[in-house]
């Protein structure tokens, strides 16, 4: 039974429409498998005077047709009204598609129209407005059961050194500045945002670290790890890819990652790289601009079999790459021999597929064709018996993405298995910031009901990554701080007040990520209340030095609950999501599994009530309270309740 609530979520009045499938209440979802029938079923007020509604819905840039619904009967308030869509009939010979519909009535001389604006809530408009999404997915889409619990993203090179023999002897390769100061060094930064910097500068983090450091993030309860890009790349961060077919040798190179695969498998870890194939350096085997590979490469012989992997446009130095950067030249996927051998047999999915790894994450997705992640899914999933998971760095609404005009099919079946949720982190900034929970329960159902249930389940959570300013900084920050120059954010800190606010936001930040649908994705440091700016300040050296101090064990042993609740809590991995109550300030939701239940309230505003039903008994999980009865939540914070059988 769910608790009673200081509020009720607000409805529209005059009209309620429910949508539910196979004898399932599924209002909330907009996304169903090919073969399903959607019942629709309206509920108009009486007072309305409204004659016969519409169903009115087009296949995405297609005309729209009109489908009467159907009386259904009436009550002493509303007249009410069904249709039945068998998405088979909808989609046709094509088994899949993006479909936006209204519904249509008609009051005496007037047409009224619903204007949707988060795929569920909607108003009446006399105008067009906003329309619902319905996207059918290709049967047998599903996505890997193993893709769950808790992922930590590390971007290698700042995580840990290692203290065996085999990290002690990794190369420094001779072109490349180490940098020795791990405590208190500043990583190269350009004067001003866009000036050109070689980012040949090292702290010396290599995999052999990492696995040193297996214990540590199972007591954080991480069950997948996320690297930033480890191949052969003469950067730091490794986005201008060398060498797809080797690990760095400054990362201690392929034994040291088959290592880690097989050391973080002994502990229940996965493994996820990070796949740049959108582009590769300028400085790589494939273009190899600066010779260091040789005479070869696209750049020096207009004879090499890797020119048609680029799009020259004046042959060598007119060349496309990723928005203009020349160090960046774009490949160019339609040639066949150039996508091949990402995907192709024996290509470099599979080939770290074979070695154990446990999906990708690839980054700006946006720009990789459909064929590409066609073949790319149909490899991983072939090579990993369909446990593999893809991950695709989308900022938007991947379910109606259009990137270069052209509509994106990623969660129809044949693409993705999920995406970073950077929705989620603005929303749950904004909750932080500003107390707005309008915006994060629109963004919630918005999401929750524009994709398949299981990707949503699969969502890879993030409030902070390599391309973010740390989140701690984030939320204790004042607003225009980050207005300052490089120079003096390379060594800005947070004032003591600054921190103790952003510590206490942080725990909300962190307790949402962790509880509504979706995969948390912890980034290094964060954990620890590491600070930062932009890029590259969000990148420093793991402060392994500090961990005694008393704040940021404060703020490592929250995270440390958070990751057992993770762990012992079904719900949270694929159970039932239900927002059940919201104010200007405030926002509770329910998650349920079977016998796992829990109801979360995160509040930034001043004390709120709620009502447990009678004979229902709850535990605060994070700070073991008990409760029967009316509940107190405090402001700026987050709860965890669990319902336990007395």
């Amino acid at each position: 039974m769910l608790p009673k609530l200081f509020c009720e979520i607000d409805k529209t009045a005059d009209i309620q429409i429910r949508k539910f499938a196979e004898d399932t209440d599924v209002s909330a979802l907009g996304a169903f498998e090919y073969g399903t029938v959607v019942d629709f079923e309206l509920a108009v007020s009486r007072c309305m005077g409204m004659t016969t509604p519409v169903l009115r819905i087009c296949r995405d840039g297609q005309p729209s047709k009109d489908i009467p619904m159907n009386f259904k009967g009436s009550d002493n308030v509303s007249d009410m009204y069904c249709l039945c869509i068998d998405t088979k009939e909808l989609c046709g010979e094509a088994e899949c598609g993006l479909f936006y519909y209204e519904f249509v009535l008609v009051r005496g001389a007037n047409t009224v129209y619903t204007d949707a604006y988060n795929n569920v809530d909607f108003r009446l408009s006399e105008k067009e407005g906003v329309k619902f999404r319905l996207l059918v997915y290709e049967k047998g889409f599903k996505t890997p059961d193993s893709f769950k619990g808790v992922m930590y993203q590390i971007f290698p090179d700042r995580f840990f050194r290692g203290e065996s023999e085999e990290a002690k002897s990794v190369p420094v390769r001779e072109d490349a500045i180490l940098n020795k100061d791990w405590e208190n060094g500043i990583p190269q930064f350009a004067l001003k945002v866009g000036d050109p910097l070689k980012n040949n500068m090292f702290f010396g983090g290599t995999l052999w670290g990492i696995a040193e450091k297996l214990d540590y993030l199972c007591e954080l309860g991480v069950s997948i790890i996320y690297l930033c890009p480890i191949f052969e790349a003469y950067s730091n961060h490794k986005y201008d890819t060398g060498n797809y077919l080797k690990v760095d040798d400054m990362f201690g190179g392929d034994d040291a990652l088959k290592n880690l695969i097989d050391k973080a498998k002994e502990k229940g870890i996965s493994i996820v790289l990070d796949g740049v194939f959108n582009h590769t350096g300028d400085d790589s085997i494939y273009f190899n601009k600066y010779r260091r590979y040789g005479d070869g490469g696209a750049y020096n012989d207009p004879d090499s079999p890797y020119v048609k992997w680029y799009n020259f446009k004046n042959h060598p130095d007119e060349y496309e790459s990723w928005w203009g950067i020349e160090i960046l030249p774009r490949l160019d996927h339609s040639n066949d021999n150039c996508r091949k051998f990402f995907t192709g047999e024996g290509g470099v999915i599979q080939k770290y597929i074979d070695m154990g790894i446990g999906g990708w994450r690839l980054d700006v997705a946006d720009e990789l064709c459909d064929e590409f992640l066609d073949e790319l899914r149909d490899r991983a999933k072939s090579a990993s018996n369909g446990e593999a998971v893809i991950i695709g760095e989308v900022w938007e609404n991947a379910a109606e993405k259009s990137a270069y005009g052209k509509r994106r099919r990623y969660f129809q079946g044949r693409q993705l298995d999920s995406v970073m949720n950077y929705p989620l982190r603005s929303a749950i900034i904004d909750f932080c910031v500003f107390g707005d929970a309008e915006i994060l329960y629109n963004t919630l159902t918005e999401i929750y009901s524009s994709y398949p249930v299981h990707v949503s389940n699969k969502l890879m959570n993030i409030i902070g990554t390599h391309d973010t300013e740390r989140i701690l900084t984030v939320l204790g920050r004042d607003m225009g701080d980050e207005d300052r120059s490089m120079a003096e954010l390379s060594v800005a800190k947070l004032s003591p007040k600054q921190r103790k606010k952003g510590v206490e936001l942080l725990k909300i930040a962190a307790g949402l990520q962790y509880t509504v649908y979706g995969v948390p994705s912890l980034y290094y440091g964060d954990e620890i209340g590491l600070e930062g700016y932009r890029d590259p300040f969000c990148r420093m050296p793991f402060p392994w030095h500090e961990l005694d101090d008393a704040q940021r064990a404060e703020i490592l042993d929250f995270y440390k609950a958070l990751g057992r609740i993770r762990r012992t809590e079904p719900a949270l991995d694929d159970g039932l999501f239900c927002i059940i109550g919201r104010s200007e300030d405030f926002i509770c939701f329910f998650r349920e599994k079977q016998d796992s239940k829990l109801l979360i309230a995160a509040n930034r505003g001043g004390e709120k009530s709620i009502d447990i039903p009678d004979g229902c008994y709850y535990i605060d999980l994070i700070s073991n309270k008990e409760y029967t009865g009316n509940v107190t939540v405090p402001g700026d914070t987050i709860a965890i309740f669990k319902e336990v059988q007395q």
